[in-house]
C-alpha cells in the first residue's frame, strides 16, 4: 500500500542518506538538507537511519493514507495535524487507511521529514532512492503521486507516542552562528575580508534551494579575481564568485567548481544552516579547526543514537 499525495509543497522529494562514490561523474551525494531531523524520523519509527523519507520543504503539503502505519515528522518551520487534530513534531504516531497528514508552513524553518515504518520505498537510482530531478533521477513529487511503503518491522505499533527528547533536539535558531574551516583558497582574499567575513552577518538570499544557499552580507574582495581551475566542491563549502557575496554548497551541490573557496562549514552545523528562512533569517560564521569539527560531528551522533535506543538496547536496561 502507498502514501497517497494530496498537495505537494514547492520543494517535495524522496530522500534517503544519499547517494556515493558517484562525484567523480558529476553526480552530487543528494539526501536530506537537514540530516539531523531525517535520522530521528527515521529513529521513531524504527527504520533503519538511511531510510528513504518525504523530504517537504518551503510549503505547505497534505498526504493521505491507504494503510495503517507508524508515522513521524521531524524538523523546523513546520506543524502537524492528522484529520484536523494537532500532533507535535519529533514524535510517532500511528495512522489508519483514510487519515489525512496536514504539514502546514510556519515560521521557525524550512525542513521537515515524514518517516514511515517500511520506508518508502521508491525507484533506486545508483544505489540510492535519493531524487535527483537535475539529472533526471525522480522529479518533485506531485498531487496524485502514491508512493509504495516496505514492510515495518514486527510490533511497530509499540513505538507510537515515542518522543525525541528535547535536550537532542538541534539548536535551530533565526540567527545562528554556523562553524566553519578556513577553505583552501584563503589567501586568495584581503584580510580586511576575511575579518569581514567572521565578523559580519550574513542573510540567507531567497534565491536558494537544495543546491546551494545564496548569502547576502559584507562584500568579500579577492586579490586579484573570483577564478580558478575548476577544482571538486564537497557539501558545506563555501564559494565566493565575483560579485563578493557567498554561496554555501547543499546536497544537490555541482561537483566541480571554478570559483575560491574561503571556508567549509562543518557537517554539523549544516542541518542548522539549512533550516534558516531565506529572506528572514542571517548568520554568522565562526572559525574552528578540524578537531572541533570532528568532535562536533561525535557529539551530534551521539545524541541522536542515545536519543531513541534500539529495542535490543532497551531490554539490556532492565
Amino acid at each position: 500500500m502507498t502514501l497517497y499525495i494530496q498537495e505537494a509543497a514547492l520543494m517535495m522529494t524522496v530522500q534517503d542518506g544519499g547517494r556515493f562514490g558517484y562525484q567523480r561523474y558529476g553526480m552530487p551525494e543528494s539526501g536530506p538538507m537537514d540530516g539531523w531531523a531525517f535520522q530521528a524520523a527515521n529513529r521513531l519509527v524504527g527504520n533503519d537511519p538511511g531510510a528513504a523519507c518525504v523530504e517537504v520543504g518551503f510549503s505547505s503539503a497534505e498526504i493521505s493514507l491507504e494503510r495503517r502505519c507508524l508515522l513521524a515528522l521531524c524538523g523546523a518551520g513546520y506543524s502537524l495535524s492528522v484529520n484536523g487534530r494537532p500532533l507535535p513534531l519529533w514524535m510517532s504516531f500511528l495512522g489508519k487507511p483514510g487519515d489525512h497528514i496536514r504539514m502546514d508552513k510556519i515560521p521557525g524553518g524550512n525542513w521537515a521529514y515524514l518517516a514511515a515504518a517500511g520506508g518508502i520505498q521508491s525507484e533506486v537510482w545508483m544505489g540510492s532512492r535519493s531524487a535527483y530531478p537535475a539529472a533526471g533521477l525522480g522529479r518533485k513529487l506531485a498531487q496524485g503521486d502514491r508512493l509504495p511503503l516496505g514492510e515495518p518491522c514486527a510490533q511497530t505499533g509499540r513505538f507510537s507516542g515515542r518522543s525525541f527528547p528535547t535536550a537532542a533536539l538541534p539548536p535551530y535558531s533565526l540567527e545562528p552562528v554556523i562553524r566553519v574551516i578556513p577553505g583552501p583558497h584563503l589567501a586568495w582574499f584581503t584580510s580586511e575580508s576575511w575579518d569581514s567575513y567572521c565578523q559580519g552577518a550574513y542573510f540567507v538570499s531567497t534565491q536558494s534551494d537544495r543546491m546551494g544557499y545564496r548569502l547576502t552580507g559584507p562584500t568579500l574582495a579577492h586579490h586579484t579575481g573570483a577564478d580558478l581551475v575548476s577544482q571538486g566542491m564537497v557539501q558545506g563549502e563555501i564559494q565566493v564568485p565575483g560579485d563578493g557575496q557567498p554561496i554555501v554548497m547543499m546536497p544537490d551541490h555541482p561537483t566541480t567548481g571554478g570559483y575560491a573557496c574561503i571556508a567549509t562549514v562543518i557537517k554539523a552545523d549544516l542541518p542548522r544552516l539549512a533550516q534558516v528562512e531565506p529572506g528572514r533569517g542571517s548568520v554568522r560564521f565562526k572559525p574552528v579547526n578540524l578537531d572541533a569539527a570532528h568532535a562536533a560531528w561525535v557529539e551530534v551522533n551521539e545524541k541522536i543514537t542515545s536519543a531513541i535506543p534500539f529495542e535490543e538496547d532497551a531490554w539490556l536496561g532492565l
